[in-house]
């Protein structure tokens, strides 16, 4: 299925120009058990009400939310294929992709029509508002589905909010909790669903859902995509991120940098943290951020041999950059500081 076309201000976090959203994806790569057990969960009518499907960013947690909530809504009365497969020409799957469907609501960061930016949580009000689809009926008696993706985007009173409609759930309710963090989440949520943690995805896999992609993505070549699939940890996302010219310069200057960190190059340093405090450089400084742990990994083994004091000086630089990365991205502050305080911490730890 081809990407719909997108008004210039429908803009929601992970998109990348010309690549399907999950909602307008079709098939699923990988993630076979996670499958069969909403399948089977469906043939037997005893489908838990409140799934958290949990694992790392990009690996297919929101193409099965959404492939699970396809096959409900278009047999509403039961029935239907063993698997989830719904036809691309059924009216349903049009109604999912364009959010459209009646009986289905999408909790999720999204840049409303005159807003310069992506909200930096979802709020209560959007929470109330989505959740208006399960005080009444099903318009043809059959499921009402809320896909969250993702619960980390929950603010406090958010939460909370949906923690009530979970604890009291309406018949014919499925909520799809989509998280890359499970254990950040309310405990009383987490015990009130059924969790699947998703694998990341072999490299192979990976390689096929890239190369299934439709026009106008360009296939990369195979040296671009070998080096891709060694850096994305089983992400297609972040294997995409890595086929984009400018996220993999610059993630290559983020790696020159950091083999350099014991003598920092600040007026590099610098041109860098301004670029990845540009508005629209958020998936850039995620791939930044995933150079540095790759980097701190490989450090900690080459030196494993070093005084255990030097490691965990290390091991606390990289925590507190994580740390002041989450909090700059959870309050919209500016990443520079973030980036300019992890090269003067490394250069100090040496």
């Amino acid at each position: 299925m081809k990407p719909i076309d997108r008004a210039a201000d429908d803009v929601e976090p992970g998109d990348l120009p010309g690549i399907p959203r999950p909602r307008e994806t079709l098939t699923l790569v990988g993630h076979e058990a996670a499958a069969e057990a909403f399948a089977a969960g469906i043939a037997a009518g005893r489908l838990h009400h409140a799934w958290l499907i949990a694992g790392a960013p990009g690996i297919g947690k929101a193409t099965l939310a959404y492939r699970v909530a396809r096959r409900l809504l278009a047999h509403p009365g039961g029935g239907g294929p063993a698997n989830l497969d719904v036809a691309p020409d059924d009216p349903v799957t049009g109604k999912v992709a364009g959010l459209s469907h009646p009986n289905l609501v999408v909790l999720r960061r999204h840049r409303v029509a005159g807003a310069k930016a992506l909200p930096t949580k979802i709020s209560v009000d959007m929470v109330r508002r989505a959740l208006d689809l399960f005080a009444s009926t099903a318009t043809d008696s059959g499921w009402r589905v809320c896909i969250l993706d993702s619960a980390e985007d929950l603010n406090a009173n958010a939460a909370n909010a949906l923690l009530k409609v979970l604890e009291e759930p309406p018949p014919r309710a499925l909520f799809l909790i989509l998280s890359h963090q499970p254990g950040r989440l309310l405990p009383t949520i987490r015990s009130r669903c059924r969790a699947l943690m998703l694998r990341p995805l072999a490299p192979e896999a990976v390689a096929r859902v890239v190369r299934a992609l439709p026009e106008p993505f360009p296939q990369p070549d195979e040296a671009a995509l070998a080096r891709a699939l060694a850096q994305c940890e089983g992400s297609v996302a972040r294997a995409l991120a890595m086929l984009d010219p400018v996220t993999a310069g610059l993630v290559a200057e983020v790696e020159t940098l950091l083999a350099r960190a014991r003598n920092p190059d600040w007026g590099r340093v610098l041109k860098l943290a301004e670029t990845l405090a540009g508005r629209d450089a958020e998936a850039r400084f995620e791939a930044a951020q995933d150079a540095v742990l790759r980097f701190v990994s490989a450090e900690l083994d080459r030196r494993r041999d070093e005084p255990p004091a030097r490691l965990a000086a290390l091991v606390e630089v990289a925590e507190r950059f994580g740390r002041t990365a989450r909090e700059a991205a959870i309050y919209n502050l500016d990443r520079r500081p973030v980036v300019l305080s992890l090269f003067g911490d490394l250069a100090e730890v040496g």
